[in-house]
C-alpha cells in the first residue's frame, strides 16, 4: 500500500516526528538541521538564527488574532526561542483566485502591525495567485534572521536534572478559540487567542537569568507534545504538577465538552523555560513584570528517572504518564 500524507502528519504529534525521522532528516539532515531546534544557529561573522514557517489556519480571522499576526509571531518566536532577536522578515503569499482583495488588505494590516510590535521589519517577499479551489483563500509563509543575545545558550541538549519547568501563562487558549470559531461555540469575551510576539520577554529573561537551558513555545500539539520531544532530546525525565497547571475555566469546559485535554491545546503566544532551581524566583518575577508573561508559573521539574518520559503528579497524588499526541486534536491551528 502507497503511504500518503495524512493530515496528523502536521499536527505536532507522534506522526510529525516519525516523518520528520523517517523522510525529512535521513535525506536533508546536516549537523545543523540535526539539532531539531525551533531555528537554526548560524555563524557568518557573528551568531544568527535563520528560522522559517507557514501558516494554514482556518478560519483567518477569529478572536485575538489572524492569520497574519500568527504569520509574524509565530517565526519572531521561533527565533525567540534559539535566544536571537528577530531583525528581518520574509513574507511570501499563495493567493487563491477570486480571494478578495479588501479581505488581503486587513491581513497585511494584521502583518504591519504585529511586526511593528515586534520590532521587525518585512523586507523581502513573494506573491502566487493558484486557480479557484486549488487553496484555501490564502496561505502564508514567513522565514526570519535574528541576532544571537550575547550569552544565550539555548538548545535540549542543555537540560539537566534539577531544573525546573516554567511557563509563561495560561495554556490552550488558542486552540479553544479556533475551535470555537469553528463551530460557532459562543466563548467569553475572556478567551482569545494568545497570539504575540515572545521576543521582548524573552530579552528581558535572558538579561535576568542567562542560565537559562532552553526555551520552546508550545504551538502544535501542545505543551504535551513539546515537552515529549524535549524529554527524548535531552535524555531527562519530566514531572508536571496538575495542580499549578495554568488554564482558564473556560478553556477546561471547552475541553470537557470536546474530550480535549489543555495539555495537548496548541499556544501561539506562550512558552516554556528550563532553568536551574535556585534561579526559578529571579526568573518568575522578570516574567510576571513583562505583559506575556505575568501568569507566569513553576508547573514542574526534570529529573533523572524514566528518561525521554513526561509524567504529571495528579490532583489526587497519583501519577501519570504524558505521552506524546498519536493524532491531530485540531488541524490547521496556524
Amino acid at each position: 500500500m502507497t503511504e500518503t500524507i495524512q493530515m496528523a502528519h502536521g499536527a505536532g504529534g507522534r506522526m510529525s516526528a516519525l516523518l520528520t525521522e523517517k523522510v525529512l532528516r535521513p535525506i536533508l539532515g546536516n549537523p545543523i538541521l540535526d539539532r531539531l531546534h525551533d531555528g537554526a544557529v548560524l555563524d557568518m561573522g557573528g551568531k544568527i538564527a535563520f528560522t522559517t514557517d507557514s501558516y494554514v489556519v482556518a478560519p483567518r480571522f477569529f478572536p485575538g488574532g489572524s492569520i497574519g499576526r500568527i504569520a509574524v509571531c509565530g517565526t519572531v518566536n521561533d527565533l525567540a526561542m534559539t535566544g536571537a532577536e528577530a531583525k528581518y522578515l520574509s513574507l511570501s503569499l499563495i493567493l487563491e483566485e477570486g480571494f478578495a482583495v479588501e479581505e488581503l488588505k486587513h491581513v497585511l494590516q494584521d502583518v504591519r502591525a504585529a511586526a511593528d510590535e515586534a520590532g521587525v521589519s518585512i523586507v523581502t517577499g513573494d506573491t502566487k495567485v493558484v486557480g479557484h479551489g486549488a487553496c484555501d483563500g490564502i496561505y502564508i509563509n514567513t522565514a526570519g534572521v535574528g541576532e544571537i543575545i550575547e550569552g544565550a545558550d539555548l538548545a535540549p541538549q542543555n537540560i539537566r536534572p534539577g531544573m525546573d519547568v516554567v511557563v509563561s501563562g495560561f495554556l490552550g487558549d488558542h486552540a479553544a478559540t479556533i475551535t470555537a470559531a469553528r463551530h460557532g461555540l459562543k466563548l467569553p469575551d475572556a478567551i482569545k487567542s494568545d497570539a504575540a510576539p515572545l521576543n521582548g520577554l524573552v530579552k528581558e529573561m535572558l538579561r535576568a537569568v542567562p542560565e537559562v537551558a532552553c526555551l520552546r513555545d508550545p504551538t502544535r500539539g501542545g505543551a504535551a507534545a513539546t515537552l515529549n520531544e524535549l524529554a527524548a532530546q535531552s535524555g531527562t525525565g519530566i514531572l508536571l504538577d496538575e495542580e499549578s497547571l495554568p488554564v482558564r475555566p473556560e478553556v477546561e469546559g471547552v475541553c470537557e465538552l470536546l474530550g480535549f485535554e489543555p495539555l495537548y491545546l496548541a499556544n501561539e503566544g506562550k512558552l516554556l523555560a528550563f532553568v536551574p532551581s535556585e534561579k526559578t524566583e529571579t526568573l518568575l518575577a522578570v516574567m510576571r513584570a513583562h505583559p506575556y508573561g505575568k501568569e507566569a508559573r513553576r508547573i514542574g521539574a526534570v529529573t533523572d528517572k524514566a528518561p525521554g518520559q513526561v509524567a504529571m503528579r495528579t490532583a489526587l497524588g497519583g501519577v501519570r504518564v504524558v505521552d506524546m499526541p498519536t493524532g491531530s486534536l485540531v488541524p490547521r491551528i496556524c
